[in-house]
C-alpha cells in the first residue's frame, strides 16, 4: 500500500515532526534521566489531542490500519539512519501485549512499525524476548505513582545466550509519562551485556 493512500502528500507536510533525532537531549530523552541508561531515544511526532496524530494511531491502534504503523516505521527509519552512534542497533522489539489482549485485538499496534524499522536498517525484529505476563486494563488512565507501583512485575524476558551483548531498540507508539517503557527496559536489561535505546511514534505535547 502505498503513503498516500495511508495520508496525502500535503498531510505529511502537516504533521508535528519533533525531530528530536537531531538532539540527543531532547524531552523525549529526558523522561528517562535518572531511570534508565538509554543510548537513544526519540519520537517521530508531537501527539495532541483532537489533532491528525491522534486520528492516525486511533486508526492503527483500534481500527485495524497497521499499514499506518508500517508507513510511519518507513519514515521513522529515514531518520534513524542519519544516527552516528557508536553502537548500532541489533534488534528491534515492541512494547507486547498481554495474550488475552492480543486476541481480543488481533495484532499489536507496534508490530507493524517496529517491524518497518527493522527492514528498512535491515536489522533484526523479535516480538518474543519481551513478554508481558500481566493482563491490565489501560494504563492511561491511572496517575503516574499507580502505574509505577504496579507496572515492574508486568514485563518479564525470555532470552537465551544469543541474546547476549546486544543493542535493543525498544518501540512503543505514544510516550507519555514513560513508566510502561521503563519497566520494559528494565526486564530487557536482565539480559547480560544489553543496552537500549528507545522509539515511539509520537510523544504526548
Amino acid at each position: 500500500m502505498s503513503n498516500e493512500v495511508v495520508f496525502c502528500t500535503s498531510c505529511r507536510h502537516e504533521m508535528p515532526l519533533t525531530q528530536y533525532y537531531l538532539d540527543p537531549k531532547n524531552e523525549a530523552s529526558k523522561k528517562f534521566y535518572g531511570r534508565i541508561d538509554t543510548l537513544h531515544v526519540s519520537t517521530l511526532l508531537y501527539f495532541n489531542k483532537k489533532g491528525m496524530v491522534q486520528e492516525l494511531i486511533h486508526n492503527l491502534k483500534y481500527k485495524g490500519h497497521e499499514e499506518i504503523g508500517t508507513v510511519l516505521g518507513s519514515w521513522q527509519a529515514e531518520e534513524l539512519k542519519e544516527l552516528q552512534l557508536e553502537i548500532p542497533f541489533d534488534v528491534v522489539i515492541p512494547v507486547p501485549l498481554h495474550k488475552r489482549k492480543l486476541r481480543e485485538r488481533g495484532y499489536n499496534q507496534v508490530s507493524h512499525f517496529g517491524k518497518a524499522i527493522a527492514s528498512e536498517l535491515t536489522i533484526s525484529f523479535n516480538e518474543k524476548i519481551l513478554i508481558r505476563k500481566v493482563y491490565s486494563k489501560t494504563q492511561s488512565k491511572k496517575n503516574l505513582l499507580g502505574r509505577s507501583e504496579n507496572i515492574e512485575r508486568i514485563f518479564d524476558v525470555d532470552f537465551d545466550e544469543a541474546d547476549h551483548n546486544k543493542h535493543y531498540l525498544l518501540v512503543d507508539d505514544v510516550l507519555t509519562t514513560g513508566s510502561t517503557l521503563e519497566a520494559c527496559s528494565r526486564a530487557l536489561l536482565k539480559i547480560p551485556g544489553a543496552k537500549i535505546s528507545i522509539v515511539c511514534i509520537a510523544m504526548a505535547h
